[in-house]
Order: C-alpha cells, then structure tokens, then sequence
C-alpha cells in the first residue's frame, strides 16, 4: 500500500521548487512597505539592486530584470544577433533543449548551430574551443548562417562546470573569429561556489560579453538578471524588454528580492548549501547497491541510473525527479533550502526500493 504525498515534502525534481529564501522575502515585504513608488524600474529598490550587482562584478554594466531565465537568455540572444546570423550551443544547452524556440523568435530567426562533438568534455555538457572552431569555419558562403555568439550554460544541464581557464579559452577563440560570448547563467551561483572564485574573473574578466544571472533557482521568488558587460549591446535593449510583455509596471517586486539575495553575500551561502547536499546525496546515493551514479556532482545535481522498478515504487511513494536528460538517467536536483533529512529520507525509501 502507497502512503498519501506529503505536501511539505522536499522534492528533488527541480531547485525550482523551494520557495522564497527569508532574505529575499524580508526585501519584498520592504519594499511593499515602502509606499508608492515609480513604476517601471523607476523606484528606489531597482536602482539599489542593480548598483549591488554593479559592485558584485566590480565594473560598470547595463542591468535589466525580467521574469524568468527563457526571456532572459532570448532577449540577451536577440540583441546579440540579427535574423540571419546564428548562435553556438551544445545539444544538452536550454536554449536548445528547452526555450520552445524563444531564441529563434525574438532574434526573428537567428538559427541555434549545436557543436557534436565526442570530446570528453561534450560528453559533461561542455563547448571545447576545438568544437567552436570546427563550425565557425565549417562554411562562410552566403547560404549559411553566420556564426555570432557562443552560448555558454554555466553550470552545464549536465551538472558540470567551466572553469575559468576553460571560458577564456573559448573567449579566446569567440574574439578571434569576432564573436559574441553569451553566458546562461541559470545556476551561475551553484558554478561559482563550486569554483571559489571571484564573479568577475569567470565572466567579463574572462571574455563574456553578457550574462544571464539566475535569482529563480537560488532563492527569489520570481526574476533574472540579464547584465551586459558589453553595454554597446544593450542599445535599446529596453525596448525589446517592453515589447515582449518583460518590462513589470511594479518592479520593485522583482529587483528588491535581490537586494536580500546580494547582501552578505546571501546568493553564495544559498548555492553553496545546496551543491552541499548535492554532495550528500551522491555519496549516500552511491551505495544503494543496483544505483549507478553517472558523474560526481559539481553542482546540485546528481545524476544517477535506477532501475525501473525502483523509479516506479518512488514515483508511488510520492517522490519527485526527472528522467529526461544524461542518457536515460534520473535527475537529482537539490535546492538553498534542501535539508539533510529530506536526502536521508529519499535515499532511505530509495534502498528500499531497490532491495
């Protein structure tokens, strides 16, 4: 007999599950309290946010908030690209995999040019230089869509991530061939934290022109940073935000949320907690006999192998976890909030389930 779900029950579908870390409430209720403020980004809490960021990465950039990752990554795309020119990505990037063709259409039709490759590195998830190069001169007649941007995921969808020495290489490689370096930073906290290094130095300092900087996944509540390091890029970027129903008439509600995440550096903690468990569970994961782990994790997320009967006897039990990615393994996502008695009790009911 299967027990009823429990609704309080910590899943590990997807970090987009948690719930509004306390700092970022605590600014949201802030700025509810503030009184009337100007709309449209004119407010007080805007402009404290995006100054935050401003010295997070300690140069001058052009910062705008939207919604959510799939029209940050398509309007940074867009304004990066005109209609016949296309963009480099890896099979397993969410531009490709996951966007429903944002990128294609708000750039009216730049094509995403996936780089196949058997590399070492492809196989986690990665671009390489090499792969870059091989389409970038692949062809250059008039019939083929000419390469502009390099789009990195960091961390991959794959758990993996770049380490600077790996983004300045492909920089390197971008700039010589005169292109454009975009990064989907979904789970750029979770990458850096993995790292231990400064912000800037795997991004601007290391050749990305623009960055997508998640908040979702990392304790806010709604909204993503996109932060041109390149500000000739963001020439009327304000109108493409408007036009495509991004622009909040209320915006104080998605920018001050991140005053709480920037401050103290609340966003590291959030990531770093949670690529912790994602260590936790790996390990404990590990030993259920018949479970084959496919990589260690980087990040928050682990990657496993079930068998089927134990999927299907978890999905009774009410646990939540995808099975989409990483040549038909189960995703394992931890979030800011997971708790070690949520993965102890998973693993628990999972070794039961094998055995």
């Amino acid at each position: 007999m299967t027990r009823p779900v429990d609704t309080l029950r910590q899943q590990f579908a997807s970090d987009n599950y948690a719930g509004i870390c306390p700092e970022a409430l605590h600014w949201f209720l802030e700025a509810n309290h503030s009184g009337h403020q100007p709309g449209y980004g004119d407010d007080i809490w805007t402009q404290r946010s995006t100054d935050m960021i401003r010295e997070l990465f300690q140069t001058e950039c052009d910062v705008y908030f939207v919604f959510n990752g799939t029209a940050a990554n398509s309007l940074a795309l867009a304004s990066m690209c005109q209609s016949y020119h296309s963009v480099i990505c890896t099979p397993f990037a969410h531009i490709e995999t996951d966007e429903c063709g944002g990128p294609e259409f708000f750039s009216n039709g730049s094509k995403l040019l996936v780089a196949e490759s058997e590399s070492p590195a492809a196989r986690l998830g990665k671009l390489t230089p090499d792969a870059v190069e091989a389409l970038v001169t692949k062809r250059s007649d008039l019939h083929y869509p000419k390469p502009k941007v390099v789009s990195l995921t960091q961390a991959t969808e794959l758990g993996t991530v770049y380490t600077v020495e790996e983004v300045r290489a492909i920089a390197a490689i971008a700039k010589r061939r005169h292109l454009k370096v975009h990064m989907d930073g979904a789970r750029f906290a979770n990458a850096v934290a993995a790292l231990g290094c400064h912000p800037s130095d795997v991004t601007w300092r290391a050749g990305v022109d623009v960055l997508c900087f998640g908040g979702t996944k990392n304790g806010l509540p709604v909204g993503e940073a996109v932060v041109f390091f390149d500000r000739a890029l963001s020439e009327d970027f304000a109108y493409r935000v408007k036009q495509a129903g991004q622009l909040a008439s209320k915006m104080r509600f998605i920018s001050a949320p991140w005053v709480g995440l920037l401050e103290n550096d609340v966003w590291l903690r959030n990531a770093r907690h949670a690529n912790a468990m994602a260590q936790r569970l790996h390990e404990a994961v590990g030993r259920v006999p018949g479970v084959k782990v496919l990589h260690p994790p980087q990040v928050n997320s682990v990657f496993a192998q079930l068998p089927q009967p134990a999927i299907d006897a978890m999905y009774a039990k009410g646990w939540k976890f995808y099975q989409f990615i990483a040549g038909g393994g189960c995703r394992l996502m931890c979030a800011w909030d997971t708790s070690a008695e949520a993965v102890d009790a998973f693993v628990a009911d999972l070794a039961t389930a094998v055995g």
